[in-house]
């Protein structure tokens, strides 16, 4: 404890008693284990300091230190009063000390364009969103233009919020090439293949006056992250996630809690396997893939439903499947796209071999619509799917994808939150 009764922060050195070597050696251990315990905490992993200290592997001293540490950057908060229902008790039963996020911490800016418009947002820790700036717009053939107004919307948002700054994420609707950041396929935006949207993103955020790394990454990646983190995906160690949004089909694995992207990013591009020979031509050149006969285009036309131009594809998918189910062609184009779906799902149980596999966008309607019907077929298609079978899940995150294009700003923080604070 200090003078004032609260227990040793991490950044504190000052020692002048014989036991000085060891509180340095607690601190510099506190210092190293700040970044898993935040992470911790941001993931309601740790809603307790008893079970931040049991995760961490500390004494109470240390982890207490920690947890005032991060407490001090305006990370968490600390409530000293006895855990609630869910709390853990400490040493000899005594309740532990709970732990939250900071409700008024920093926020990062998150930005996701799709083929419909763009959304801004400010999320804090804990996947919370703080508020959000939608836009529907015309989606220009100009990333340039396109960012520019996106991260515009954004820095309005963090100018009425007052918050702290960490950093902006942007997901995008096609695979994102690493090292360079660059769009190979943004197939449904008209946008140039190979368009520098990472660099062109920093660029637009640098201009805005917002502080910290400019990120992007691909919306389907980013929403299993984000599921992984803070929603259907938790606890799960080999994680596939598959989504169709407003065109297209996307699909994203977390092994051990880090996303797998390739060699250079490109890893998972799942839409593009071939569910129906005969099918419709694809964009990359087969027939029959996923991305072209399970997305909302596909349900709409399956049904026999002309889009309309007033509201997205993926609404227009949602609205019918929530209104007509039993309408006899509207039933048909369900039990249709499930079994393509459950097709190419069962393709990759006998690949990838996950633990679970969550559904975004209209796969998630459908998981609701018929789920035994799914089920079965990913089952009757899966070399371990009569023996065992893979839990199928809704996603359960609103805008996952921008709550992971935030998880990319919130990272350098979480690795090290001192310095990237500092």
């Amino acid at each position: 404890m200090n003078g004032n009764g609260a227990p040793p922060r991490v950044g504190d050195v000052t020692t002048t008693s014989a036991s000085g070597a060891a509180a340095r050696t607690r601190l510099e251990r506190g210092r190293g284990a700040l970044g898993p315990a935040l992470e911790l905490v941001h993931t309601g992993r740790a809603p307790t300091r008893a079970v931040l200290t049991a995760e961490l592997g500390v004494t109470r001293a240390t982890a207490g230190a920690v947890a005032a540490e991060l407490e001090a950057l305006g990370l968490i908060r600390v409530d000293s009063r006895p855990g609630g229902a869910g709390g853990t008790g400490g040493a000899q039963g005594r309740p532990s000390h709970r732990l939250s996020v900071a409700e008024d911490g920093p926020v990062a800016l998150a930005a996701q364009v799709h083929s419909d418009g763009f959304r801004a947002a400010l999320v804090g820790l804990g996947g919370r969103i703080v508020a959000t700036a939608p836009g529907k717009v015309t989606v220009s053939a100009d990333p340039a233009q396109v960012l520019g107004a996106v991260v515009e919307a954004g820095a309005a948002l963090l100018e009425q919020s007052g918050r702290l700054c960490v950093g902006a994420g942007l997901a995008v609707p096609s695979a994102v090439a690493e090292p360079d950041g660059t769009a190979l396929n943004p197939l449904h935006l008209a946008w140039p293949a190979g368009s520098p949207v990472r660099a062109i993103f920093a660029e637009c955020v640098k201009a805005a006056g917002i502080d910290g790394p400019a990120l992007t990454g691909n919306d389907v990646n980013l929403a299993a992250l984000a599921e992984h983190r803070h929603g259907a995906g938790r606890s799960a160690q080999h994680l596939l996630c598959v989504a169709t949004g407003h065109r297209g089909v996307g699909g994203a694995l977390v092994l051990d809690g880090r996303l797998h992207s390739g060699s250079s990013g490109l890893a998972l591009e799942v839409g593009h396997l071939t569910v129906n020979p005969e099918g419709r031509a694809c964009h990359c050149g087969s027939r029959g893939c996923l991305d072209v006969e399970a997305d909302p285009l596909a349900f709409l036309t399956a049904a026999g439903r002309s889009p309309g131009p007033e509201v997205s594809l993926l609404q227009q998918a949602r609205d019918l499947l929530r209104d007509e189910p039993a309408e006899p062609a509207v039933r048909a184009a369900t039990q249709e796209l499930i079994d393509r779906l459950g097709l190419g799902l069962a393709g990759l149980v006998n690949i990838l071999n996950p633990d679970r596999i969550i559904l975004g966008g209209l796969h998630r309607e459908l998981l609701h619509a018929d789920p035994e019907r799914l089920r079965a077929v990913v089952a009757d298609r899966s070399l371990w799917g009569r023996s065992g079978g893979v839990p199928i899940l809704p996603c359960t995150l609103d805008h996952n994808s921008l709550v992971g294009a935030a998880e990319l700003a919130w990272q350098p923080v979480l690795d090290d939150p001192l310095g990237a604070l500092a």
